[in-house]
């Protein structure tokens, strides 16, 4: 069973952070942001299936190499196991694998770090065979090179949060059984994306525009791509409801058909070993015609929330394509229209996905873009000839169809290599 199906037992832990108060060369991050952070850690660990009992963090000029905190904070966490009955810690930045061993031992308890919750989550998430591969070869990645400490840590306790996908019994397996299994998993990856690679090169053979859906995490993406297509993804107020990438046909009122494809939702800290195993996936904004941004605008965290979506986006090497940002929940918002901005925007569309308002607008949006890259063609074609005006209702808008008795009169906009 799941970890976080199982909310009679929660494991009870303890978060903890380190605010950088800078020096020459040092990342710096404010008071504010930490505690944002924390939140979202604690969200986290609620989607894993844990209870937060305390959050703490430590104001350093840099994160200990040994330890990630001083001392004197693990002192005070020691007191907080005691007080809050604690069965575990989870350090809100990856640790290395020295600090993992010896956070454990001067805490003699669980130490878990962010990575290895997202990846948990995953594991929990994925239901198809391409998403469990890529998530057990993200946990193999983190795991080669923590085996000692986690292996302490998941024999004290029996397991838990954390030990979802490869699980205890892979732990168990030396550094050259996992590098052997990595290797395997690596190459089936391989495999994968070259499937993927077919099937993007078959879909610019027949010119059908790709909407890619991005968004951090919880957005309203898999609600959006229900809502048009019935495509049935699970819609949950939880982060990573949704994790298999799922993509489907619509009609636009044009009659032109679009692929509208959901992806993996971001967020902050987002494990590295999760963006190369999911590269593939991830990778399908990077060859999308059109990127519609989808944000959740009752979340406090919005702009940083947009931030990190692009950084992502950069990161994949997604490049200049039109994007459609859509401030989605606006049935939850009591801000003023000027919060809703997005500098890097074609089109900026205030919407309630559940609620219906603004899917015209941002239908319309896609329409416009499309139109835009298309040619205007105004042609007759013979009755034998037929089957091109297919075609064109397919994969073009098409504007007048007129039969005449030496063929039949066309106008539409159609893609470039049909106009020739």
């Amino acid at each position: 069973m799941n970890l976080y199906e199982n909310t009679q037992n929660p494991e009870k832990l303890i978060l903890v952070g380190v605010c950088i108060t800078g020096r020459t060369g040092s990342v710096r991050k404010n008071e504010a942001d930490v505690e944002e952070s924390l939140d979202e850690l604690a969200d986290l660990i609620e989607t894993a299936g844990g209870q937060t009992v305390a959050k703490i963090y430590q104001a350093r000029e840099s994160i200990h190499p040994g330890t990630y905190i001083g001392k004197g904070k693990i002192e005070e966490i020691r007191e907080l196991i005691e007080n809050t009955q604690a069965t575990g810690v989870v350090c809100d930045d990856e640790l290395s694998p020295a600090q993992l061993s010896n956070l454990e031992h001067e805490l003699d308890i669980k130490v878990m770090d962010r990575t290895l919750i997202i990846l948990d989550i995953f594991a929990g998430r994925a239901v198809t065979r391409e998403g469990k591969i890529q998530v057990e070869l993200a946990q193999l990645r983190y795991r080669a090179t923590r085996l000692v400490g986690l292996r302490n840590s998941l024999s004290r306790l029996g397991g838990g949060i954390g030990t979802r996908g490869p699980g205890e019994k892979k732990l168990e397996m030396d550094r050259r059984l996992i590098r052997e299994r990595i290797s395997i998993l690596k190459n089936e990856v391989e495999g994968m994306k070259k499937q993927r690679e077919v099937a993007r090169k078959n879909r610019e053979k027949a010119p059908v525009t790709v909407v890619a859906i991005v968004g951090y995490t919880n957005a309203g993406k898999s609600t959006f791509l229900n809502k048009l297509t019935g495509a049935g993804v699970l819609e949950e107020d939880k982060l990573f409801a949704t994790l298999d990438p799922t993509t489907r046909n619509y009609r636009l009122e044009s009659g032109q058909e679009i692929l509208l494809t959901d992806t993996v939702g971001f967020i902050r800290k987002l494990p590295h070993h999760l963006i190369d195993a999911f590269r593939s996936t991830l990778e399908e904004a990077k060859y999308a015609d059109i990127i519609l941004h989808v944000v959740d605008s009752s979340n406090p965290q919005m702009q940083k929330h947009i931030k990190t979506v692009y950084e992502t986006l950069d990161n994949l090497e997604v490049g200049d394509k039109p994007v459609i940002t859509v401030f989605n929940k606006q049935d939850k918002v009591t801000e003023t229209a000027e919060m809703f901005r997005d500098e890097r925007a074609d089109y900026v569309i205030k919407a309630s996905v559940k609620t219906g308002m603004g899917i015209k607008e941002i239908l319309d949006a896609v329409e416009e873009i499309i139109r835009n890259k298309k040619r205007y063609m105004a042609k007759l074609f013979s009755y034998e000839e037929a089957g091109k005006i297919q075609k064109i209702r397919k994969y073009g808008e098409l504007l007048k169809e007129e039969y005449r008795e030496d063929g039949i009169y066309v106008e539409a906009y159609v893609p470039v290599e049909m106009s020739e």
